[in-house]
């Protein structure tokens, strides 16, 4: 019923309508985009969460989007309804949610497995500090007024709940004995590591930090704002700072992090570019009001990483011990900002040990690791589940724009400083999409209709170590078992051309994209220059599954896919790969357009000088090129085959026979339209559309209208007849045309320029008239078009993307607009330049690059021909998680059985072992933890005061008191009774029946044997047989085994003389 629920909830706020400001409310209808496929890392990243257990990485950015990235080639893009920046982003480990904290404290929780915004709540002050404790719901925000509040997100309701618990800052002030000040904000929330979150250190942001202790509603330990002695070490030694210096100073926290796996000492950056390490170990003279006992040891040591005046504020800090069970012994400290003003922009490390404890604190080397563009985050990844216990194995370096580079951080712990510039190298984050190294400048997204290509069977390989030998961190995700299948189809294929003259080849027809071919641009000994220049054009035939690769210098390549399957559809694997099958190079001129004609048997290329040639695929041999002309000296755009009856001459006899004749239409930049004979390359005609000389021809599109409506005459006559009665509501408009089946039976050329819409007839053009059949002025500059068939709808429309990013959709041939939305509002991309060109489309599919992104659209969502959801990848491993909280189960439980002692037994044991250790958590199960968030930490502190200062017990005469009613008989007064009672059986025991006191006096030991010994007291004879055996079992820990035993030997004998039986035996 759970999982149901989820499933339904998700349901529903997918199809909930989410108002958008960057859409106009002038438009008609809002396009039903599906966002199929997102690659690569927003340029607006800003910042970074991990979560351990599903080796997942999150990355917020400044509008709005959250991105997900796992292992083989899993990928995710959220986008929240506001384009409004993340402040906060934390994973709830485990549990497939992902906390969110935007700049308009809007507290958002994200359903990963779902892809969708379950919670959403406003926060009604500034938040300023964000903590998830580990392994729960439970979630530790701070504000500006320095109220430290607990939520907890329900898991079932899909709700943020605020709990009781919260700790305002005149309360604490009063528990601890601080002088209460003006309120401070709080900048930083740190879990205690291994607390189960009932320790949280508080930093407020004038430098006081607090240690409280949630099950005991306390302070532990207060450091920040009382007299300390400290060091300084600016290179490798330490010396002694003043602390006259160091009152003068603002110190205004503005970063922190824990520098020890036990929590017991947290480093803290300020404003003046300083870092204190603070010893967080409670001292023997500690009180709960916050004042330390005279003589205690050093608290703080202080770290300046340059000498300067004028120092950045440390702005970032992050701690990875050195290895696993050192515990205080040291680690590597990350550190951004410190540095003098005016600096180089590094990343500073130190390393820094604790030989035998905190004030044996050195540094031992520092290395300054260069940034790739302006900093925006860091975070480490831990190679276990616990991040505080186990050093880091990878360091991801988050830079402007949308840079993430990685370190492995093993180097951190082998080098020496005499080698800090062996691992000052970053490694670039490897992506699956290359779009910027090496430039992506040309791409075409296939669809393959023969479908007689299965899967290709590659050899799986993970992704690579880092340079250190350390395993690839991000494994998380699930892939579908849609993809997973080995015999599927392979029905889309993505095509990419790049700046260094190779082309890669990636099987599109699930969300999750897989590398099928990388054609480098070598030609091995076909004598032809022009190698690895960059890609201009690109074309695919389906039918014979042929690649043709035109390049800036006017080669033109060849490679048959198809001589590389067997007999099944499966591609064959050779070492050598794709070889290159022909080359040309028929003009200097780089390559523009390309267009398979005749089945692929022939090819059709433009170039930037105007010219226009058929090659024969087999071989590339030229069947035509045409000659320069200064009337054709613009670049060749757009090459269109168009079969047609009948005798190409200008005036056609009506009794000619129909024969059909191949035309070859090409399109050039400054719209100026040419009809060649396919065959011999002879000009038939020639026309300018447009008189504008700036105009900017776009695409050229054929509508055979005739071949829609011979489409539909297949299905039943009911809808046949619905469908000719659209097409001739369609055609109403077309004022040049006399009936729709004049219309039906002529081509329609569909012409788009930067600032109008053409439709002209192939029969006018043929006879060199200027005629157009419908005019559109469009509202804004088009970029790039479009044209599909809507199967739902029956219809062919237009797509228009804007130079604004407003994306427009039309109605063809009518021009009516369907549908307005923007790139902005779809993927947050505002449209650039030379966008345009790695632009594709494909049924209704369209593929785009923007940076270092790579999106594939589907503008038919209904169609679903990605088959989302069943072919999405799971971004929650739900066995995994189940596994591990399996684990941790029953290692809690086999704990608790380790532990378990009787009482008495447990009391003894207690003191034997000096108590609890300083951080050793109390409650391990999130039942009791949120049992202790359920209550106000001061509602009993309160009710005391109120107390003491209305009443006074000695004021009350007990025989004034009149009782009218008889005594409760409720819970409360029950359990009230029954503690006089049980206090008063024990006075009566301990004082023998007597109401009197008297003075305490020394017993001898014949006195006390008499009481406890021979009157029945066999209590307390258990009691020393088990202290005896547990002192045995310690190795005679204590001096008071010795005592005891002399005890115990004149008990055995009087008890062997009265005939009893020994107890200790």
């Amino acid at each position: 019923m759970f999982v149901k629920h989820l499933f339904d909830k998700a349901t529903h706020k997918q199809h909930e309508h989410i108002p958008d400001d960057n859409v106009s409310s002038k438009k008609s209808t809002e396009i039903n985009v599906q966002i199929a496929v997102h690659y690569g890392i927003p340029y607006t990243a800003s910042t970074m969460a991990f979560d351990p257990i599903q080796r997942l990485l999150a990355i917020g950015t400044l509008d709005g989007r959250i991105k997900i990235i796992g292992g083989d080639n899993i990928e995710g893009l959220l986008i929240s309804p506001k384009k409004v920046p993340f402040k906060h982003l934390e994973f709830l480990q485990n549990q497939g949610f992902l906390v969110a904290i935007t700049n308009e404290n809007e507290i958002q929780v994200w359903n990963l497995e779902f892809r969708q915004l379950f919670s959403s709540s406003q926060w009604e002050t500034n938040l300023t500090a964000f903590a998830v404790v580990p392994g729960t719901c439970f979630i530790f925000i701070g504000d500006e007024n320095g109220l430290f509040s607990v939520l907890k997100y329900d898991m079932e309701d899909g709700t943020v709940k605020t709990m009781p618990y919260h700790i305002p800052s005149d309360s604490l002030a009063e528990k601890t004995g601080i002088s209460s000040v003006d309120p401070q904000s709080i900048v930083g929330i740190l879990p205690q590591p291994n607390t189960f979150g009932t320790r949280v250190l508080i930093a407020y942001q004038r430098g006081l930090l607090v240690l409280w202790d949630i099950s005991e509603n306390c302070a532990i330990a207060i450091r920040g704002n009382v007299q300390t002695k400290q060091n300084n070490f600016p290179a490798s030694e330490l010396e002694e700072a003043s602390e006259d210096e160091r009152q003068e100073e603002e110190m205004e926290i503005c970063s922190l992090c824990w520098a020890s796996g036990t929590g017991s000492v947290v480093a803290v950056g300020y404003t003046t570019g300083d870092i204190y390490l603070w010893n967080l170990s409670p001292n023997k003279g500690f009180s709960h009001k916050g004042k330390e006992a005279e003589g205690t040891s050093n608290n703080a040591l202080k770290l300046q990483l340059a000498s300067g005046d004028r120092r950045l504020p440390v702005i970032v800090l992050h701690w990875s011990p050195n290895s696993r069970g050192e515990g205080n012994r040291g680690g590597h400290l990350f550190i951004y900002g410190g540095d003098e003003m005016g600096s180089e922009e590094v990343l500073t490390v130190l390393s820094i040990e604790f030989p035998t404890g905190f004030e044996s604190m050195r540094l031992i080397s520092r290395v300054d690791l260069c940034l790739n563009g302006s900093f925006a985050d860091m975070i480490l990844l831990p190679d276990s589940v616990a991040p505080e216990k186990t050093p880091s194995s990878a360091l991801f370096v988050l830079t402007n724009p949308g840079q993430l580079n990685i370190y492995d951080c093993i180097h951190f712990s082998t080098q020496k400083a005499e080698t800090e510039e062996s691992y000052a190298n970053a490694e670039k984050f490897p992506v699956l999409v290359p779009t910027v190294d090496p430039n992506i400048t040309i791409t075409k997204l296939c669809t393959l209709s023969t479908k007689v290509l299965k899967k290709f069977h590659a050899t799986k390989v993970g992704r690579p170590p880092l340079l250190g030998g350390t395993k690839w961190t991000l494994t998380g995700g699930v892939p579908s078992e849609m993809s997973l299948s080995k015999e599927r189809l392979i029905e889309r294929m993505y095509i990419a051309g790049y700046k260094d003259g190779s082309v890669r080849i990636w099987d599109s027809t699930f969300p999750i994209l897989e590398l099928m071919f990388v054609l480098n641009g070598k030609l091995a000994g076909m004598g032809i220059g022009g190698e690895n220049t960059s890609v201009s054009a690109l074309v695919f035939c389906p039918i014979t599954l042929t690649v043709a690769v035109g390049d800036e210098c006017g080669l033109v390549r060849v490679y048959k896919l198809h001589e590389n399957v067997d007999d099944e559809g499966h591609m064959l694997q050779n070492g050598k790969g794709i070889q290159c099958n022909a080359a040309a190079m028929v003009s200097n001129s780089p390559v523009r357009t390309l267009s398979f004609t005749k089945v692929g048997q022939f090819l059709s290329v433009g170039f930037e000088n105007g010219q226009v040639a058929v090659l024969q695929v087999s071989n590339l041999s030229a069947i035509f090129c045409t000659e320069l002309s200064p009337e054709t000296s613009s670049p060749v755009i757009s090459l269109l085959e168009i079969t047609t009856q009948g005798d190409l001459s200008p005036i056609e006899s009506p009794k000619s026979p129909k024969v059909q004749k191949e035309l070859l239409i090409s399109l050039t930049k400054d719209a100026h339209l040419s009809v060649l004979d396919a065959s011999t390359g002879v000009p038939i005609s020639a026309l300018a559309l447009c008189e504008k000389s700036d105009v900017t021809a776009v695409s050229l599109y054929a509508l055979d209208l005739h071949a829609k409506e011979a489409k539909d005459t297949s299905k039943d006559h009911k809808s046949s007849e619905n469908n000719t009665e659209a097409m001739k509501a369609q055609n109403s408009n077309l004022d040049e045309m006399s009936s729709t089946d004049d219309l039906a039976a002529d081509q329609l050329l569909l012409i788009c320029c930067g600032d109008v819409l053409l439709l002209h007839s192939l029969s006018y053009i043929l006879m060199g008239l200027d005629k157009h059949l419908k005019k559109i002025e469009l509202p804004e500059h088009c970029c790039w078009s479009a044209l599909y068939r809507n199967v739902e709808k029956n219809s062919i429309d237009l797509l228009l993307v804007y130079q604004t990013g407003s994306v427009e959709i039309r109605s063809a041939p009518d021009f009516k607009i369907v549908g307005q939305s923007s790139l902005m509002s779809i993927l947050r991309w505002s449209f650039k330049t030379n966008m345009d060109k790695t632009m594709s489309s494909s049924d209704g599919q369209i593929s785009l690059v923007n940076g270092s992104e790579l999106a594939i659209i589907s503008i038919l969502a209904a169609e679903n021909s990605f088959r989302i959801p069943e072919s999405s990848p799971c971004l929650h491993d739900k066995v995994l998680a189940a596994a591990v909280e399996a684990a941790r189960s029953a290692s809690s439980n086999q704990k608790k059985r380790q532990e378990q002692i009787p009482g008495i037994l447990g009391g003894i044991v207690k003191g034997l072992k000096g108590g609890r250790g300083d951080n050793s958590p109390k409650f391990t199960d999130t039942l009791q933890l949120e049992a202790l968030l359920s209550t106000f930490p001061f509602a009993e502190q309160s009710v005391d005061a109120l107390d003491e200062e209305e009443f006074n017990i000695d004021d009350i005469i007990i025989d004034d008191v009149e009782i009218d009613e008889p005594m409760g008989c409720g819970p409360s007064s029950m359990q009230n009774v029954g503690k006089q009672t049980k206090s008063d059986n024990e006075r009566e025991k301990l004082f023998e029946g007597s109401s009197e006191v008297s003075k305490p006096r020394m017993r001898t030991q014949q006195e006390i044997l008499t009481k406890y010994k021979f009157g029945g007291g066999t209590c307390f004879l258990v009691i020393l047989s088990f202290l005896t055996f547990f002192i045995v079992i310690l190795h005679k820990r204590f001096f008071l085994n010795f005592r005891m035993l002399l005890l115990l030997q004149p008990m055995q004998k009087t008890s062997s003389c009265n005939g009893k039986r020994s107890l200790i035996g």
